[in-house]
């Protein structure tokens, strides 16, 4: 194994701090005794002997050094405490880490490795991970805390199985809050089918991950996109792991399989000086592993009777008795009568799915999602499929076709992956009918006019499919339901697929502009010369129907110089597209011009955020303001774009809360991180952060590997020692006024202030630009570090969706 060499964390601390004198390794010489204290090369983790509350027992662990509460993350002896303070951590003369009393007439702890040299010696890293070396050789090490771990997940830690040696990394809870030997609920992989996570009580599956989709896992459909940790899934003939790290360096978080059943997260909070909660899991019935028994569906949404039981079509309640006093352990059985493997079989697409257990299931790499439905109606023990790989679904995405019983299958109301389940022509003929029906109602519903002309809508049933598509003769009725969308009637065209597609060639990579969280943007030219951009959103990216509509809604209603003009939109189907004026230079974080430009261009972002502040009808909070949703005409004007994360609030109101925070990391103020408060004065601390990018040319996340934190903080850092304009972009030449930089850099910093209510409104901003003489007041440290704090509420709590836990989304 070979040394963990460039860790990002401690090569910060160690920028940040300087060289740190403290001992951090153990010798044949220098062993480490109770009372002693073994302190990392940045200072970031301890490693020595503790009690627990309200115990007198003595184990060897590692915890935060300069976190005030003492947090425990690995114990060496968890079952075998010493009673005494007599105990010895050393290297004995095998070239093991031993824990012995200091008579040496019991061993409590050991490394246990053949094969290794006498003069050892074990070292603790920044990261946390204790590491013992052979000899000399500081490039290689025998052993590691990391691959024998206690109920604590920590950045750069692998959890899973080690294919070549067998080692599987589990993480188990303690006992008791005063006894870390190991407890009853275990987190590990299991890699039998297709790798998952499982949360077990003792050998009892609790809850499940579901299977790696290709961006996170199928039970976790925010997973993907959450802005605070950046999730590495590792899958190979050597190993099958899952390694998390944190996309901004500063926050502190760690893990924890608890002794309440359950896997937490948690973030360090240093102005109160606890552990945030984050998420949790599992919650909520759902969560229980395979609560509504084999071929069940659990479904909190939408609910059939009085339980959130279903079964998946073509099935029925294996009791029905049992079922309707909502007793679901015995499951569901196929209906009586079905004929499975005849002729009209095929497939009912369930979406936004946790798909069925995997443990069982047959996984094929080599098969694209259309061979997959293929194999699967070929092979009559086949019961369902979906595809291993949703972010190449439209390439050899791989394939999980299931053989027998499907068990712990549930529904997310957005996110998580297709699951196509087998059934009969009878099923598939009813299940036709009922859908059909369902889409009359709602037309009827939305639009309040009953359904006149047959044919309008139109059910269209393949062998081994169900869908429906709008006519031709729906296009003038499309028009009538953007204004009851939109509420007003608006110059917004709605554009069939085959015209989108025919305009960017089939969506040619040739024509690609650009990728977001959501989706990709490409060139398009309409038959009548007229040029487009086309973003088409992800099947499996976080924005749903309700971003769709929302983006549609907002853009529609809005006109502004500075803000992106949307020229129609298509929705067929999965395919959701959103199609906006050309504008020939493409994102401000990919152009380069000279201050004077530079300069407009801040003025007409700002413009366009009083706009949506103050001028428009609606008080509108972007939530996602960034150099690449900034866009430029053929003049270099900017133009605010990509409104699928916009919030309204009234015009009276100030603030709004979200339990689903979405955003990009880098751009998003702290109460709003940390709190899920959002207001105008978030987008104005994104705003801040824009200017010092446009001044600086250098992305506010760029600085990690350099001695300050992040842009902010150098930017800090400069103007503390009186000299900002070290921090203009040198390409910029002797095109710079001075003036002028100084005023914009004052402004970004008062932009970034870590409370709310210090950062000016964009009312302010434009008059500072304005006014090159004003005096403008002294800025307090910015928030280049996320900090929780209590801020005032005025306005209706706001959410994009009912979840109960707090979600939080990145792009």
């Amino acid at each position: 194994m070979y040394l963990e060499r460039g860790i990002t964390l401690a090569l910060l601390i160690f920028l940040i701090f300087g060289v740190c004198t403290c001992i951090d390794t153990i010798t044949l010489t220098q062993p480490l005794k109770d009372g002693d204290v073994l302190v990392s090369n940045g200072e970031t983790f301890a490693l020595g002997f503790f009690s627990p509350p309200n115990s007198t027992n003595r184990y060897v662990g590692i915890w935060y050094n300069k976190i005030s509460e003492q947090t425990i993350v690995w114990v060496a002896n968890r079952d075998l405490p010493i009673t005494n303070s007599s105990g010895i951590l050393s290297i004995d003369k095998t070239g093991n880490l031993v824990l012995q009393e200091k008579d040496h007439t019991f061993v409590y702890w050991s490394t246990n490795v053949s094969g290794v040299v006498n003069n050892s010696s074990a070292q603790l890293l920044d990261s946390g991970n204790l590491v013992l070396f052979q000899g000399l050789n500081k490039d290689m090490y025998s052993w590691q805390s990391f691959d024998y771990p206690p109920n604590t997940i920590l950045p750069y830690m692998k959890i899973g199985v080690d294919r070549k040696t067998g080692l599987n990394r589990v993480f188990t809870s303690w006992k008791y809050s005063d006894d870390p030997g190991f407890g009853n609920y275990s987190h590990k992989i299991e890699v039998v089918g297709s790798p998952q996570l499982f949360l077990f009580q003792g050998m009892t599956k609790v809850w499940r991950t579901g299977s790696w989709t290709g961006s996170g896992w199928s039970g976790i459909p925010y997973m993907g996109v959450n802005f605070l940790y950046n999730f590495t899934f590792i899958n190979n003939a050597d190993e099958a792991v899952i390694i998390y790290q944190m996309y901004n360096l500063s926050i502190i978080s760690r893990f924890v399989v608890t002794e309440n059943k359950t896997l937490v997260s948690l973030t360090w909070n240093e102005t109160t000086h606890n552990w945030d909660e984050g998420t949790t899991t599992p919650v909520g019935r759902c969560d229980e592993y395979n609560h509504c028994g084999a071929f069940g569906l659990c479904d909190l949404y939408n609910k059939v009777g009085t339980s959130e039981c279903n079964c998946l079509p073509g099935y029925e309640p294996q009791s029905p008795f049992e079922w309707y006093l909502r007793d679901s352990s015995k499951g569901c059985k196929i209906k009586a009568g079905t004929q499975i493997c005849k002729a009209g079989d095929g497939f009912i697409e369930l979406t936004n799915i946790k798909v069925p257990d995997t443990s069982t299931a047959r996984v094929n790499m080599s098969s694209g999602l259309q061979a997959c439905k293929g194999l699967c109606l070929g092979d009559c023990t086949c019961m369902g499929y979906a595809s291993a790989d949703v972010t190449k679904e439209a390439e050899a995405g791989g394939c999980i076709t299931w053989h027998g019983d499907m068990n712990d299958t549930r529904t997310f109301t957005d996110g998580a992956q297709s699951f196509y389940i087998r059934v009969d022509a009878t099923e598939l003929a009813n299940y036709s009918s009922k859908r059909l029906k369902r889409s009359h109602k709602n037309l009827f519903l939305v639009i309040g006019t009953p359904m006149i002309a047959a044919g309008v809508l139109m059910a269209k049933q393949n062998e081994d499919e169900v869908g429906f598509s709008f006519t031709n003769s729906l296009k003038s009725l499309k028009g009538s339901l953007t204004e009851k969308i939109i509420g007003e009637n608006v110059d917004l065209h709605v554009f069939d697929l085959s015209t989108l597609t025919t305009a960017t060639d089939n969506f040619s990579h040739l024509n690609k502009l650009g990728v977001d969280g959501f989706g990709t943007v490409y060139k398009g030219k309409l038959l009548n010369g007229q040029e487009i951009a086309v973003k088409r959103l992800s099947q499996s990216s976080g924005q749903g129907m309700q971003e769709f509509k929302n983006e549609v809604t907002l853009i529609a209603k809005l006109q502004h110089k500075n803000l992106v003009r949307l020229v129609g939109y298509c929705f067929h189907k999965k395919e959701k597209m959103l199609v906006y004026e050309y504008l020939p230079n493409k994102g401000l974080d990919s152009f380069i011009f000279d201050w004077k430009k530079r300069f407009q261009i801040i003025q007409g972002i700002a413009r366009g955020l009083l706009y949506l502040h103050h001028d428009s009808r609606l008080r509108i909070i972007h939530r996602d303001l960034k150099a690449s949703n900034v866009l430029l005409d053929a003049d270099l004007n900017p133009k605010i774009s990509d409104f699928g994360m916009a919030k309204i609030c009234g015009g009276n109101e100030d603030e709004a809360k979200t339990r689903r925070v979405v955003g990009t990391y880098g751009y998003m103020s702290p109460e709003y991180a940390m709190q899920g408060l959002f207001s105008v004065k978030s987008d104005v601390f994104s705003f801040g952060i824009l200017v010092l990018e446009i001044i600086s040319g250098r992305k506010n996340s760029s600085y990690s590997m350099e001695s300050s934190i992040n842009l902010i903080g150098h930017v800090w850092d400069l103007w503390k020692q009186e000299k900002p304009l070290l921090v203009v972009d040198s390409s910029l030449g002797d095109t710079v006024n001075e003036q002028e930089v100084l005023l914009c850099i004052h402004v970004g910093i008062l932009c970034v202030q870590e409370l709310a209510a210090d950062r000016p409104t964009m009312t302010d901003i434009i008059f500072m630009l304005s006014k090159h003489e004003t005096v403008l007041p002294s800025p307090n440290q910015p928030a280049f570090l996320f900090k929780k704090r209590r801020y005032s509420r005025d306005c209706e709590v706001v959410s994009i969706n009912d979840d109960d836990i707090t979600i939080l989304h990145a792009r």
